[in-house]
């Protein structure tokens, strides 16, 4: 159909890629920046916007569209194997930096991905782990970061966590990805999830888990629908989420 491809590239603190290229003899080097528990010890929204517009320039420059960051989730353990991808274990710390870094990497014509969402804050079983959190803890702690960047930057898009939040795995959650993000909080962009995910297809497309990386399971979404699981407006609604991430893409 001549639609082009969309290419995203690990963050936060850098952009992770390789340095050679199978048609291109030049080496690419990237920079590596403060992490992101550093850059908000500055308690400096001006300093997160510069660093994320740096690292926007360099997205930009080297043909990349989407930078996978920044990781926003709480800092909850301390034996949490992403802590320096993350910024505090104070939810508006993290949603103030969070907001100001995606508006500096935006700024540049390149997107963002915010991530891990939701409750995603252990190493140890990431994926297969369930965090039972009551609705007042989650809306005032472990979302209100989310919340208050997806409101004040409105990033490209979200990623959704391996885990499961009170017994749903995160990128099957119709309340998280739709009644949540969507609808409470105004997200407009696309929702993908992290690679490699335990979660079922089909179910992900309900809820409002527009692409799924890694593996997927196409045989068992037609099956779905063939059952009357699934219908096509939902997936017209996912394919049109992914075009327009393609449509802002310079």
């Amino acid at each position: 159909l001549g639609i082009p491809s969309a290419y995203l590239a690990d963050g936060p603190h850098r952009l992770a890629m390789a340095p050679k290229r199978e048609f291109d003899s030049h080496t690419y080097y990237a920079t590596e920046f403060p992490s992101s528990t550093t850059v908000a010890a500055t308690f400096d929204p001006e300093a997160a916007f510069q660093v994320g517009q740096a690292l926007g320039r360099e997205v930009k420059d080297y043909g990349l569209d989407v930078l996978l960051a920044p990781g926003v989730n709480l800092m909850r353990n301390v034996l949490c194997g992403r802590n320096h991808e993350y910024y505090s274990e104070d939810p508006l710390v993290v949603g103030k930096i969070a907001a100001a870094y995606i508006n500096g990497i935006q700024s540049q014509g390149t997107g963002t991905c915010i991530k891990h969402f939701a409750v995603n804050n252990q190493e140890t079983n990431r994926q297969g782990v369930d965090a039972i959190v009551s609705q007042r803890a989650l809306r005032e702690i472990y979302l209100r970061g989310f919340e208050i960047a997806v409101r004040e930057s409105q990033p490209w898009t979200v990623m959704s966590s391996y885990n499961k939040v009170n017994g749903v795995f995160a990128q099957e959650s119709h309340g998280l990805l739709t009644d949540i993000l969507r609808n409470d909080w105004g997200f407009k962009g696309m929702v993908t999830t992290d690679w490699w995910t335990r979660a079922e297809h089909y179910k992900e497309i309900k809820a409002g888990n527009d692409v799924k990386m890694g593996t997927g399971f196409p045989e068992r979404v037609k099956k779905a629908m063939e059952m009357g699981q699934l219908g096509r407006p939902e997936l017209e609604h996912c394919a049109r989420r992914v075009l327009e991430l393609i449509l802002k893409i310079d």
